[in-house]
């Protein structure tokens, strides 16, 4: 077998394994402990992210990605073993700062993919135009694509209305949200500064939060009323773990989990490609771009992204789940009014990189 095949093979397996742990142990530590072993299995795991991607940038060996893999349950027992009695007052004060640098840290998320889902939508926009302007067939193709994708997301609206709009206050959010789609989706259209491709993703984006705001907490049970401690009979106890995995792991905490963090990927690879042309032509030089040193940066520190945004995902309760599902509805929308108001005309030259 190529040398290298099996290398790759091995690094790739050690990446899985590790966000497979970290997926496991943030959870289980907050139904098995506490709140407190929560948020401090959470600052060591970010600590040693941190320093992982910080050996990445300076070494960027695949190595790294094998000799981490043990890191993680030696942290687990580490924090499993503080929490073991009381904890030591320094240790208190050290997590609950952790966790107050978690809540301020929410609205950052929030923003990241906010405008993460509408870079994604205006990029995927401008392919689809260059793509409908190489054929008909191609036109016709994403009409009924763009089509398929609208009436979708009115699907998955109607679906979701019963338990997203419980209240008065969430109906009259989610109807304000509809109209002011709807009238920029027409302002857009009528300025010719936006396309079908671009609103069709939006409204999807729409569509999806209105479904985690209402997405049924019942569907899975109170980790720490459903976890056991360990037995001395270690049968019981692994089926107790395959139940903890199977139904009390957060479902729409892993959804939000994993499109926040695809869409910030995504985000990060179309960053460099804006303004290229210009940047080459003034700088000669694309890795020195702005952009380019961000994705880097971003790409480098993904697991501590990772963690960060995981373990605040956790920290919230089910209503302030929705509370921010619905800020960042209300947030995107108004950076695409934005957007739509300060970009160019469709004529205009510099307004190609969207309409043309």
């Amino acid at each position: 077998m190529n040398p290298w095949l099996l290398w790759s093979a091995l690094s790739h397996t050690a990446r899985l394994s590790t966000a497979l742990q970290i997926l496991l142990f943030l959870p289980l530590t907050l139904a098995t402990l506490s709140t407190q072993a929560f948020l401090l299995l959470s600052l060591l795991l970010s600590i040693h992210s941190l320093i992982h991607g910080t050996l990445i940038l300076l070494w960027g060996s695949n190595a790294l990605s094998i000799m981490q893999v043990p890191m993680h349950p030696f942290l687990l027992l580490v924090t499993f073993n503080a929490f073991s009695q009381s904890a030591q007052p320094w240790l208190a004060t050290a997590v609950y700062w952790w966790g107050k640098l978690l809540t301020f840290c929410g609205p950052s998320y929030v923003a990241m993919e906010g405008l993460s889902s509408l870079l994604f939508a205006q990029k995927a926009g401008q392919i689809g135009r260059g793509i409908a302007d190489e054929a008909e067939s191609y036109q016709f193709v994403i009409l009924i694509a763009t089509a398929a994708a609208f009436v979708a997301a009115a699907w998955w609206v109607v679906v979701a209305y019963p338990t997203a709009a419980t209240s008065p206050l969430s109906s009259t959010l989610l109807g304000v949200a509809l109209t002011a789609f709807l009238f920029l989706v027409l302002i857009g259209f009528r300025l010719r500064r936006t396309n079908v491709v671009e609103a069709s993703l939006l409204a999807l984006f729409l569509a999806y939060n209105v479904w985690l705001c209402g997405f049924d907490q019942t569907s899975f049970s109170d980790p720490a009323s459903s976890y056991a401690p360990l037995l001395s009979n270690i049968l019981p106890h692994l089926q107790t773990l395959v139940n903890f995995i199977t139904n009390t792991l957060p479902k729409p905490v892993l959804v939000a989990l994993l499109y926040r963090l695809s869409i910030l990927q995504v985000a990060s690879r179309i960053l460099p490609t804006i303004g290229a042309d210009n940047w080459e032509s003034d700088q000669g030089e694309i890795d020195g771009r702005p952009t380019s040193i961000m994705t880097r940066i971003l790409l480098t520190y993904r697991q501590l992204i990772f963690v960060m945004v995981y373990s605040h995902l956790l920290l919230l309760d089910p209503s302030s789940q929705v509370w921010w599902r619905w800020a960042n509805i209300m947030f995107t929308l108004f950076l695409w009014a934005v957007e739509l108001v300060v970009s160019p005309d469709g004529d205009d030259d510099s307004a190609k990189w969207k309409i043309d």
